[in-house]
């Protein structure tokens, strides 16, 4: 169907537009967002005036998504109507081969912008002041100048966003506890009554009560510089003992038959490395080495530098995904974009590497988008949301009854290293833990039922 056929008095075009108004309807797409899709569908038929509907394929699906992910005025919600209007015309209404195959979650999914929050951006200086200024939360609203300290801390030690929110959290769970009364006076009684006030009142485990109390440690040592001094006797939370959810070795398999596109290369890599998600999405392309057949992860946990074997099962598929990026790249250079992000102060010792293509991120985003600390547009790493969400729905579909996240991979990794007859240092280096005791967990599990041990209802 060529552009000169897009005519009101058109009955075939009329009769297209209903039909795929129906699939619209079928696949529960709200009915004032229809016309959305069909502008969507008609912008792309324009973009290819002289291909009929049935001769497009994959490439020019890839390459207009391409162009509206470039465009800085595309909002996320919009690019993921974009795409999920091509999807629903070719993989549903037209059913079309190639389709049927199409990575359209790569493009739908993939399309989350970074916010200004987000680990890969929150940790640098410029974005202290910025979230003072907004501060939404207690700390901020009525300890500024403690709010921004807070921040400096946290930032120059290295901590991770994730430790950066939970203290934060407890910091102003303990501020609301005390209401009017400033909380950082006789701060010994304040916080035993607090932490009693969790494990009476609240409920919370042995551990979250620990965590808050080390949360209130550092505001006070670190921040404050008051360390607390004797805390005094409180009511302490019961320490229950918690085993990680593994996954079988047949249920990892089964997993992975639910999976599609980027989201299985990116989840197969990280039960083969026991990589945690985060460490996943931010890889870069220099960091696959594939003549020692290792990748590095740079910054993980703890701010450390560690290396895990490469699956030779997926040196293919990360060769080919490599390809995909610096083909992607050429494009985004050619239309004058192609910059990523650099850590910490690495954009000014090498002004010209954020373009180049080693830096690139192994698993990018869809689109470009906006860096909230310098409005510069970047194509940042895919949110990892998308793998978490992926595996979620993969387990679903597997009919896996366990509790199955994406850190269930890693320790599945683990188990199963351990299980074939791994040292524990080994798997201890390969994790990245500092203390072997936090490795030790998956000898409970990786024996057969408990530790082991044969039940004797199977001697009898």
């Amino acid at each position: 169907m060529s552009d000169r056929d897009h005519t009101p008095e058109d009955p075939r075009v009329a009769r297209f537009w209903r039909a795929y108004f129906e699939t619209l309807r079928l696949f529960r797409i709200p009915e004032k967002a229809r016309p959305w899709y069909r502008r969507h569908a008609e912008s792309f038929m324009r973009s290819c005036p002289d291909l009929r509907l049935r001769e497009h394929s994959a490439e020019t699906v890839t390459r207009w998504l391409e162009a509206q992910g470039r465009d800085p005025l595309t909002q996320d919600w919009r690019f993921r109507q974009q795409a999920d209007a091509l999807r629903l015309l070719f993989a549903q209404h037209l059913r079309l081969e190639w389709a049927a195959g199409f990575d359209w979650d790569a493009w739908i999914q993939g399309s989350a912008a970074l916010g200004s929050d987000h680990p890969t951006l929150a940790r640098t200086y410029e974005m202290i002041d910025k979230a003072v200024a907004v501060a939404d939360n207690p700390l901020g609203a009525r300890f500024p100048d403690h709010y921004r300290r807070f921040l400096a801390v946290m930032r120059t030690r290295g901590y991770s966003v994730n430790t950066e929110k939970t203290y934060l959290g407890w910091v102003n769970r303990y501020i609301l506890f005390h209401g009017a009364k400033d909380p950082f006076v006789g701060a010994e009684r304040a916080v035993a009554s607090f932490l009693e006030h969790l494990a009476l009142k609240r409920k919370v485990a042995s551990a979250t009560q620990a965590q808050a109390l080390n949360a209130l440690v550092f505001i006070f040592a670190q921040v404050l510089e008051r360390p607390l001094g004797e805390i005094g006797s409180f009511r302490h939370a019961n320490r229950p003992r918690r085993l990680p959810t593994v996954l079988s070795q047949a249920e990892v398999q089964t997993l992975f038959r639910h999976l599609h596109g980027r989201s299985s290369l990116m989840i197969r890599l990280m039960y083969g490395t026991g990589l945690r998600v985060m460490e996943c999405v931010r890889l870069r392309v220099m960091e696959l080495d594939f003549d020692y057949r290792q990748i590095i992860v740079r910054m993980g946990k703890g701010g450390k530098d560690r290396s895990v074997p490469m699956p030779e099962i997926l040196q293919p598929l990360l060769e080919s995904q490599v390809a995909a990026v610096e083909a992607l790249h050429a494009r985004d250079l050619a239309a004058g974009f192609g910059a990523v992000y650099l850590p910490d102060a690495l954009a000014r010792k090498y002004p010209n590497a954020d373009t180049e293509l080693r830096w690139q991120y192994l698993f990018p985003a869809s689109r470009i988008a906006q860096d909230p600390r310098t409005g510069v547009m970047r194509r940042h790493h895919i949110h990892q949301s998308v793998v978490q969400k992926a595996v979620r729905a993969a387990a679903r579909q597997a009919g896996i009854c366990k509790r199955v996240t994406s850190h269930t991979l890693r320790h599945s990794f683990a188990t199963h290293l351990i299980q074939s007859g791994s040292d524990i240092r080994t798997v201890q280096t390969l994790l990245g833990h500092a203390d072997v005791s936090t490795t030790m967990i998956y000898t409970h599990v990786a024996g057969i039922g408990s530790q082991g041990t044969k039940s004797p209802l199977d001697r009898l």
